[in-house]
C-alpha cells in the first residue's frame, strides 16, 4: 500500500462540478488501496475576492486579520471535498492547517513552516479515511494566531506533508498537464517536459514559473519528495520534479515574472558600509530583494538598483526614504514597468557561449537589458515589461530548450 499525496488548486475545485470531478478521482485513488492525503486551495478565485473585500473596508488591512479572512477559503474547499467524497462512499475527514498540526512562524502572510505535528493526519489515515487539509495555512505555536504562507502556499503544504508522513509521490493536480518549456500562452511552440530536476524547477519558479510555488520545491530538494504536476482534468503523465534526470539539458525552458519592481538609490557615497546599511535596513522591513546592480562612477559616488517583488515595493520605498538623507545619497526611485526573463538549464554550466546567444537574441530583437544576473545554470535578465514577451519568444526560439541536450551517465 502507497500513501499519495495529492494538491488540488483552486480551479480544479472551482465549482461543485470540479470538487465532484475531484472526488471521484481520489475516490478511485484510495479504492486502488492507496493511503491518501488530499491538500486544497481556495475555489477558483476566492482569494482574489476576499482580498478585494477586505480593501474595499481597509485600504491597509492588519496582517493578522487578513489571514484570519483568506484562510476561509481553503475551509470551504476542504468542507465541500469531505461531503464529496461521502457521497462517493468513501470516509473522508477534513483538517484546517492547525488541525494537521501545520506548526510556522509569526509571519502574517508570508509564514514559513517550521514544523508538523501530524497526529490527528496519522489517525484519520490508520481509521481508513481520506485527510483532506487545508492548504496555504497554519499556526504560530508561541501566539496560537493562524498565518498563512503566502501565495501558491497549498503547494509549500502538500510537499511539506508529504515529506512528513514519508508519502511515496507528491502529485500536483493544476490546470495543465505539466511544466512546459517557457507559458505556451506566450510561446505557441512550448513544449511538455517529462522531467525536471529539482535545482532547475527551483530556478525556474524564482523566474516566474507559476506551476509550483519556489518553497515547496526547496522542501521536496530537501528531503527528497519525488513530485508529479500533472492536470487535474486529464489522466496522462504530467511532469516529473526529482534528484537527478535521465537527460541534462543545456537549456531547459524559459521563464518569466511580470510581478516585480526595480528600486534604485542615486549618489551613494562610494565607503565601505553603505551596501550594509541598506539591505539591513530591507531585511529588517521583511522585504524580499531578488537582483542587485552596483554602478561606481568616477566621482566617487554609485548607483544601487535592486528588484523586489511589488507587493513590498511600498515596504521597499518607505525603508529607503529616511536612508537617502543618512547615507547622503541623492534619492531614489521605484520603476513598476520591469520585468525579468530567465534562461534556465542545468547543463548551461558546462556550455560555453551560452550567455553571448542570450545577449545577441535580445539584441537581434531590439530589446534593451537593463539588469543581469546570473548562477551556475540560470540567466535572468531585466527589460521593460512590453517587451517581456517578445524577450521569452526570442530566447525560446534561439535555444528550442528540448532539442539541445546531453547524456548523463554515458560512457566516456
Amino acid at each position: 500500500m502507497s500513501l499519495l499525496v495529492q494538491k488540488y488548486g483552486g480551479t480544479s475545485v472551482a465549482d461543485p462540478q470540479r470538487i465532484r470531478h475531484v472526488a471521484r478521482r481520489v475516490a478511485r485513488t484510495r479504492r486502488a488501496g492507496n493511503d491518501v492525503i488530499v491538500v486544497v486551495s481556495a475555489m477558483g478565485k476566492s482569494t482574489d475576492d476576499l482580498i478585494s473585500l477586505a480593501h474595499q473596508v481597509n485600504h491597509h488591512p492588519p496582517a493578522r486579520e487578513m489571514d484570519m479572512l483568506l484562510t476561509a477559503g481553503e475551509r470551504i474547499s476542504m468542507a465541500l471535498l469531505a461531503m464529496a467524497l461521502h457521497r462517493e462512499g468513501t470516509s473522508a475527514l477534513s483538517l484546517t492547517g492547525s488541525q494537521a498540526g501545520i506548526l510556522t512562524d509569526a509571519a502574517h502572510g508570508e509564514a514559513k513552516i517550521t514544523e508538523i505535528r501530524g497526529t490527528r493526519v496519522r489517525d484519520g489515515l490508520q481509521d481508513g479515511k481520506v485527510v483532506i487539509v487545508a492548504g496555504f495555512q497554519g499556526v504560530d505555536p508561541a501566539s496560537k494566531e493562524v498565518t498563512t504562507l503566502g501565495r501558491g502556499g497549498s503547494d509549500a503544504t502538500a510537499v511539506a506533508l508529504a515529506s512528513a508522513h514519508r508519502a511515496d509521490i507528491c502529485e500536483i493536480y493544476t490546470d495543465v498537464n505539466g511544466i512546459y518549456t517557457a507559458d505556451p500562452r506566450v510561446v505557441s511552440g512550448a513544449r511538455k517536459l517529462d522531467e525536471v530536476s529539482f535545482d532547475e524547477m527551483l530556478e525556474l519558479a524564482a523566474g516566474g514559473a507559476g506551476v509550483l510555488m519556489a518553497r515547496s520545491v526547496e522542501v521536496g530538494r530537501r528531503f527528497g519528495v519525488p513530485i508529479h504536476v500533472r492536470s487535474s482534468f486529464a489522466e496522462d503523465e504530467g511532469t516529473w520534479v526529482k534528484e537527478r534526470t535521465m537527460e541534462e539539458a543545456i537549456i531547459r525552458g524559459v521563464a518569466h515574472d511580470t510581478s516585480e519592481a526595480k528600486v534604485t538609490i542615486r549618489g551613494v557615497p562610494d565607503r565601505p558600509g553603505v551596501a550594509a546599511a541598506l539591505f539591513e535596513t530591507l531585511a529588517d522591513a521583511r522585504v524580499n530583494v531578488d537582483m542587485i546592480v552596483q554602478n561606481v562612477g568616477e566621482d566617487g559616488s554609485t548607483d544601487i538598483s535592486f528588484t523586489v517583488p511589488q507587493s513590498h515595493a511600498d515596504a521597499a520605498s518607505r525603508a529607503t526614504d529616511p536612508l537617502v538623507e543618512k547615507l547622503g545619497a541623492h534619492g531614489f526611485a521605484v520603476d513598476s514597468e520591469i520585468a525579468k526573463v530567465s534562461l534556465v538549464g542545468a547543463g548551461m554550466k558546462s556550455s560555453p557561449g551560452v550567455a553571448a546567444r542570450v545577449f545577441r537574441a535580445l539584441a537581434n530583437a531590439r530589446i534593451n537589458i537593463e539588469m543581469i544576473s546570473t548562477s551556475p545554470i540560470r540567466i535572468s535578465c531585466v527589460v521593460r515589461r512590453e517587451c517581456v514577451e517578445p524577450a521569452v519568444r526570442a530566447l525560446h526560439a534561439e535555444f528550442d530548450p528540448p532539442v539541445i541536450t546531453e547524456e548523463v551517465g554515458a560512457d566516456a
